[in-house]
């Protein structure tokens, strides 16, 4: 599933309006970078189009993970203001949508209902990207003896995928 609809379940209409009105569309072309490892991330990313591979630079860009559309980045850096332990570059022409960390701050600050909602959206979306990771690395129960599908989350899929389509409607190549 796109993690991206784990945080756009959560907001409501007008806060989609608003990340729409307040973000920008970024397009990268193939072996660019949009993250480097160690230094400061700006944005938070929301992928539209494209491939990208999460690399670590410090163990010689070993592949971590392969990115595309509708997965979020910058987002641990977002919450913790820390340098990111990664590094992000276009596998192929690409494009972003981003909306600066500042102006997201700045509107959590005005807007409680904004932040109550962006800060329940995160968990949710760091806990799935934290089981795909654990079910990758070997330590997860195997998907067929799972039988409970989180109705919490399925219930906001559809509205999610709607309101990831508004996003990319906007941001389309026309």
């Amino acid at each position: 599933m796109k993690r991206v609809l784990f945080i756009l379940g959560q907001l409501s209409d007008l806060d989609i309006d608003w990340m729409i009105h307040n973000g920008a569309r970024q397009n990268l072309k193939r072996g660019e970078w949009l993250i480097r490892q160690g230094k400061t991330v700006q944005n938070l990313y929301i992928v539209l189009s494209g491939r990208f591979a999460v690399l670590n630079e410090h163990r010689n860009n070993v592949e971590i993970a392969s990115i595309g559309p509708g997965e979020v980045l910058g987002e641990m850096s977002f919450i913790d203001a820390r340098p990111p332990e990664a590094s992000v570059l276009a596998k192929e022409a690409s494009s972003i949508f981003y909306i600066p960390r500042e102006r997201i701050k700045s509107k959590m600050e005005k807007d409680t209902g904004f932040s109550s909602r962006f800060y329940l959206a995160m968990p949710m979306f760091l806990s799935s990207r934290l089981r795909t990771t654990m079910n990758t690395l070997g330590f997860s129960i195997p998907a067929d003896e799972i039988d409970e599908i989180d109705l919490n989350v399925l219930r906001q899929v559809g509205q999610a995928g709607a309101r990831f389509n508004q996003i990319l409607h906007k941001f389309s190549e026309v």
